[in-house]
């Protein structure tokens, strides 16, 4: 169970880092995504560092458990608040791709929890 943990959670990691990359570095992809859930501009940048910062909080928490839960229930609540923007914006479609994202941190909190 253990070496589970650690590698679902570094998998989360990577999923939520990757994401808070391409958005500090504004591709294209993710700008007009933005722009069609009308989120406005300003909050790009500290959307992107929240994401780093969970992805972050995530392997440290491999070493300083709580760190790592608090980065779960963080970035857990930061992409059920991007699936919440995706709907309201009414890009029924595009609502799993932030749970995509979500998946492995809900699963390397329910690991973490189990070891």
């Amino acid at each position: 169970m253990h070496i589970a943990h650690i590698v679902v959670t570094l998998l989360a990691a990577l999923m939520a880092g990757f994401s808070g990359a391409v958005l500090l570095a504004r591709a294209q992809w993710i700008v007009r995504a933005l722009e069609d859930y009308r989120v406005p501009e300003p909050w790009w940048t500290w959307l992107g560092l929240a994401k780093a910062a969970g992805a972050l909080g995530l392997v440290a928490g491999l070493f300083v458990p709580v760190i790592g839960v608090i980065a779960g229930v963080a970035l857990v609540t930061y992409f059920a608040g991007a699936a919440v923007t995706v709907a309201r914006a009414r890009w029924y479609t595009h609502v799993p791709y932030p749970l995509v994202y979500a998946a492995p941190v809900v699963a390397a909190l329910a690991l973490g929890y189990a070891a």
